[in-house]
């Protein structure tokens, strides 16, 4: 049986959703980019996704969480933002960081905290415009 060449290709990430006090959600551009996502990545091999994530939110933006702590939300799907004809299925956990300020770091350019109505103007990649972004 052939593939189907219409089938996306996929890309594994674990993904943050971090909401602040006013409950604006955390993302972020990576550098050579446009459109702002949750913060994660790629898992390393024999990696769990909740080790995945936390050892991402330390590299991306300096925040340090025990990955036994995230509270996983489930598995979505989401065209990629930033590499067209592939598909993101992206384990996604809750995340609470407490009173930890991120910052940008590794290949972060920027970061922002916002709302569906602040992010009129942004290209928001479609896993968080679709599943997360709050009203």
């Amino acid at each position: 049986m052939l593939p189907d060449a219409a089938a996306p290709r996929r890309i594994r990430v674990s993904a943050a959703v971090i909401t602040d006090a006013d409950g604006r959600l955390l993302v972020v551009r990576k550098a050579g980019t446009t459109a702002f996502m949750q913060p994660g990545g790629k898992p390393e091999p024999g990696e769990h996704p909740a080790q995945t994530l936390a050892r991402e939110l330390a590299e991306e933006i300096g925040v340090h969480v025990d990955p036994d702590a995230l509270e996983p939300l489930g598995e979505f799907r989401a065209s990629a933002a930033n590499e067209p004809g592939f598909e993101v299925v992206a384990d996604v956990f809750r995340v609470d960081i407490g009173d930890q300020q991120p910052t940008p770091d590794a290949e972060i350019a920027e970061l922002r905290w916002i709302t569906a109505a602040a992010a009129s103007g942004l290209e928001i990649a479609p896993l968080a415009r679709e599943y997360f972004l709050p009203a």
